[in-house]
């Protein structure tokens, strides 16, 4: 990210959402949110319909900008705490080391990504250490940045929340994290990293949604690191997008199906639950799911479900922010963006949000 003051950064640019440059953009320093807003349904919320004029509210409006009838699909996965920090015990000294927990392979076997990963190899030990506890851990392997690590007990009670990195970056994580990057909804556990735009509810907003009307479908998306990999692919047909574990029951199915057929709206919360949705229905119509999604969602794609999405503002050059650029388009993608930076919306995980509706 380039720093700069100046919204006229997002401009229009040639190109039909192919090219990995037609999706960057500069961002000033001080965007960047390290918290949530407090409360969080306080946050700002951007609404862009087709045809009209972007308008500026917070998540708390979401009942009087939403339509008895609607639906909002939110995905319920609960994130672990997968960040584990460390010393690596060898006989000619230690080392410090990090690990995020990816797969559980079975009773205390995890895959994880290791940083620095050059300092691990089969065979050593490590000792990892955590506000609420302590485990070692064996190295069984090593692949490039990722290793398999038989733990001698449960890894997550020595983890910390994993912070995206760019938060990670400029601060620790700590006690206030491990309620602030979670959702009100959460339930299964799986994720390493939250289902941000589900962040900005409560309680009692949900209470709301449902006085009017509104109905909420939970489906759930395990969320990989892979959401923060960069995308080098120039060209992004070239692009192999990582995998990620869902669920969607035949119960959602059919209230999904039984809005859509009375004229309600299906918006998803978030690019996860959109991500899922389309996946589902990529034979053509919804059906229930349950495995893995490659699926990337670029300009050309063919939405067969969704009618709107609740979606935070997402780092330049994305899978995610790609997503945006197929749901509303790109011109008006970047006319969102430049409103967010002329109107100091806050980016990224602890930032504020959008509501954006397709014709």
């Amino acid at each position: 990210m380039r720093p700069t003051a100046d919204p006229a950064a997002v401009e229009a640019q040639p190109g039909d959402g192919s090219r990995l440059d037609d999706y960057d953009y500069d961002l000033p320093e001080g965007r960047i949110a390290l918290r949530p807003c407090e409360p969080r349904d306080l946050a700002r919320l951007l609404v862009h319909r087709p045809g009209q004029a972007i308008a500026d509210h917070v998540v708390r409006d979401l009942p009087e900008l939403l339509a008895p009838g609607d639906r909002l699909i939110v995905n319920d996965s609960r994130v672990i705490p997968a960040r584990l920090a460390g010393q690596r015990v060898r006989a000619e000294g230690s080392a410090a080391v990090e690990a995020t927990l990816l797969t559980c392979e079975g009773p205390n076997l995890w895959t994880a990504f290791a940083r620095p990963a050059k300092r691990l190899r089969p065979g050593d030990q490590v000792v990892f250490e955590g506000a609420h506890g302590r485990v070692a851990a064996e190295v069984v392997a090593r692949d490039g940045p990722t290793v398999r690590l038989a733990f001698e007990g449960d890894p997550l009670v020595a983890g910390a929340m994993p912070l995206p990195p760019y938060i990670a970056a400029r601060r620790a994580p700590d006690g206030r994290d491990e309620a602030d990057y979670q959702t009100v909804y959460a339930d299964p556990p799986g994720s390493v990293a939250a289902p941000t735009a589900g962040l900005h509810f409560t309680a009692p907003l949900l209470d709301a949604l449902a006085a009017r009307g509104v109905s909420v479908t939970r489906l759930t998306l395990h969320v990989g690191p892979g959401t923060f990999l960069p995308v080098t692919a120039e060209d992004l047909s070239d692009h192999e997008m990582h995998a990620e574990v869902g669920i969607i029951t035949p119960e959602a199915v059919a209230e999904i199906e039984a809005t859509r057929a009375a004229g309600g709206r299906i918006v998803a919360v978030g690019t996860t639950a959109m991500r899922l949705l389309e996946s589902a229905a990529e034979g053509g119509s919804l059906a229930p799911f349950a495995g893995e999604t490659r699926l990337f969602i670029r300009p050309g794609f063919p939405f067969r479900v969704a009618d709107g999405i609740i979606t935070n503002f997402h780092l330049p050059r994305s899978t995610l922010l790609m997503l945006v650029g197929a749901f509303v388009g790109l011109e008006e993608m970047r006319a969102v963006y430049r409103h967010a930076l002329a109107h100091d919306y806050r980016f990224y995980s602890y930032g504020d949000a959008s509501l954006l509706l397709r014709r």
